[in-house]
């Protein structure tokens, strides 16, 4: 039965104690992790988020009554024990921060009890991630899991103290907002006051901080909810945080200056790594053509190799045709991995066309020169041979090509890059590579839509310089955009905002956008930029997700406390889920059953 802790105070977490307070007694709290009976003494490893310390029961020490008690405790029991610390009696535990001392327990209540669990509550858990969610509360117990969340506690904190320092203010922004369909789809929230509106919960704090650098607050900073009704990935979520901030009176040197500065401060405290400033700035041209990614991964080099020339001529029909339409034909030299497999080369061509290839070329050189390539019958070897001069191909190199239009041969040979980099052991968690990619294209043009769009949204700022082109050859105008990318992963995006009307006007022209509809997504903004809005620009951190690589996580899941999983659902919860039909009415609201 369940007692009282009346009367009791908890004087030290687990690893608070040390031999500093041998001789002294002590009160601790917290959670069997294990219980060792010998018979005339009993062993409990006591856990709280600190970490573990061993309990000693002697019946002479604790009486029978309390002996008694410890031989009821049982994995995941919550007990308060009072007693001596002692230097400890048996070998000493140098895997322990308390593994030199031991606390012989002098009373002990059990203040809750605890059915066995689902699964064992301990470090790197091989149970099935699913279980583990349905039981979050429990698998938040596990250490490694409480490490995460307290270095993204740590993270927080220490950003809102430097930005303090650099003058920022922290203002909050509303939950509830107005849809403004660019971009990412809303999540849409009913109005019981207006019946048949609808609230939006905010993408970002986009609009509103541009606001208030209108308002003079010259540095905002805020860490605040996001959510995007959009599918996820490993180190995506329908809800997330972001660590926002805008400036006043800047330019990029000045966003991309305070914000290194913080990840230097922030690597230190947290990581005990020595970011070197400043971080490489690379042109996001330059990123596509040597990575096939906007975010590339700086740890490895195998960067892609433009063919197209060695190739063109060749009576290949894959080359050939995807040079004659204009595209192109690239590939990337896996050192040493020629005598792959067949089997793990078919692999790759499979992974390849998940993302767009119609098929893998491949080549590799044998140590003795020759080639063994699936398309060598279709060539000439002096061409074969200028292929793999160009690849830069050794003896022991296994060559990957793909032909297409340029975004399909980026998108393969980008994630093709990293795929080989996993399985061939490249990818050092302890290692950190940032890079700013900058120069992105200020527009992208749908198939879908038909028209062009923002690629980050319609309020940055195009490059001076191509302004001209951006009536006769708006693809080529670049934004002043930037993105801070680490070890592979876009940690956090900005740009220089347009504050000048006219260009605003002409952004909104070339998107498509009418007078009208501009006005009626985005009025409260254009309508205050009608009375003095300060030159501004901003930058958002994905918070999750620069936890989750400053940990060396798997998963964005793992650093965010009661996370979904890929069909947005919670399965603690089981939200979202069917409401009554009484709120529904208040709402004005009707569900129809699909297929009725």
């Amino acid at each position: 039965m369940a007692e009282s802790m009346k009367g009791l105070h908890r004087t030290h977490r687990c690893t608070e104690v040390s031999s500093r307070n041998i001789g002294e007694t002590v009160t601790v709290m917290g959670w069997v992790q294990k219980r060792r009976n010998l018979g005339s003494l009993i062993f409990i490893d006591l856990r709280d988020r600190s970490g573990l310390l061993q309990l000693i029961f002697d019946e002479n020490d604790v009486g029978s009554e309390g002996f008694a008690k410890a031989e009821q405790l049982r994995s995941e029991y919550v007990i308060a024990a009072v007693g001596r610390v002692e230097a400890r009696s048996g070998a000493v535990n140098e895997n322990l921060a308390t593994g030199d001392i031991e606390i012989r327990v002098k009373s002990v209540r059990i203040l809750s009890e605890s059915q066995t669990p689902p699964f064992p509550i301990e470090e790197n858990s091989q149970t099935k991630e699913e279980l583990r969610l349905k039981y979050r509360y429990l698998d938040l117990r596990r250490p490694d899991i409480q490490r995460k969340l307290m270095v993204k506690s740590r993270v927080a904190v220490m950003a809102r103290n430097f930005m303090a320092n650099e003058g920022f203010l922290e203002i909050e922004t509303p939950m509830l907002t107005k849809s403004t369909p660019e971009g990412a789809r809303d999540y849409l929230v009913p109005s019981r006051v207006h019946p048949g509106s609808f609230y939006a919960l905010p993408q970002s704090p986009q609009l509103f901080k541009q606001l208030l650098m209108c308002s003079g607050y010259d540095r905002y900073f805020q860490i605040a909810r996001c959510f995007r009704d959009e599918d996820l990935r490993a180190d995506r979520q329908p809800e997330f945080t972001q660590m926002d901030m805008e400036l006043s009176f800047v330019d990029i040197d000045d966003v991309i200056d305070v914000n290194e500065r913080l990840l230097k401060a922030l690597f230190k405290e947290i990581c005990d790594v020595d970011v070197k400033l400043p971080i490489r700035r690379m042109p996001y041209a330059e990123a596509m053509d040597r990575f096939g990614s906007d975010k590339p991964d700086l740890r490895f080099g195998m960067e892609l190799k433009n063919v197209t020339d060695a190739v063109r001529g060749c009576e290949f029909a894959v080359f050939k045709n995807a040079v004659d339409n204009g595209g192109s034909v690239r590939g990337i030299n896996a050192k040493g991995q020629g005598a792959m497999p067949r089997k793990k080369i078919d692999a790759l061509v499979e992974f390849a066309k998940g993302y767009g290839a119609k098929g893998l070329a491949y080549l590799a050189v044998n140590e003795d020169g020759t080639y063994k390539s699936s398309f060598a019958k279709f060539m000439k070897p002096e061409e074969l041979d200028a292929i793999v001069a160009a690849m830069e191909g050794e003896p022991g190199d296994l060559l990957l090509f793909a032909a297409d239009r340029n975004k399909v041969v980026f998108d393969v040979l980008g994630s093709l890059r990293l795929e080989l980099a996993k399985n061939m052991g490249l990818l050092d968690k302890e290692r950190f590579e940032f890079v700013w990619i900058t120069e992105f294209p200020l527009l992208e043009y749908s198939e879908e839509e038909g028209r062009y769009m923002a690629m980050h949204h319609p309020f940055t700022m195009p490059m001076e310089e191509d302004l001209p082109m951006i009536d006769t050859d708006p693809g080529a105008v670049r934004a002043k955009a930037y993105d801070i990318v680490l070890n592979g992963c876009e940690i956090g995006g900005g740009s220089v905002r347009i504050h000048q009307e006219e260009i605003q006007e002409k952004m909104f022209e070339v998107l498509g956008f009418t007078k009208e509809r501009a006005h009626e997504q985005f009025g409260f903004l254009l309508d205050a930029f009608q009375y003095g809005v300060p030159p501004h620009a901003g930058l958002a951190y994905g918070l999750d997700r620069l936890v989750m690589l400053m940990t060396g996580a798997e998963s964005i899941r793992e650093v965010i406390a009661f996370p979904k999983v890929k069909d947005a659902s919670c399965l603690m919860t089981e939200a979202p889920g069917r409401v009554d039909e009484k709120q529904l009415e208040e709402l004005e609201i009707s569900v129809a059953e699909q297929g009725v």
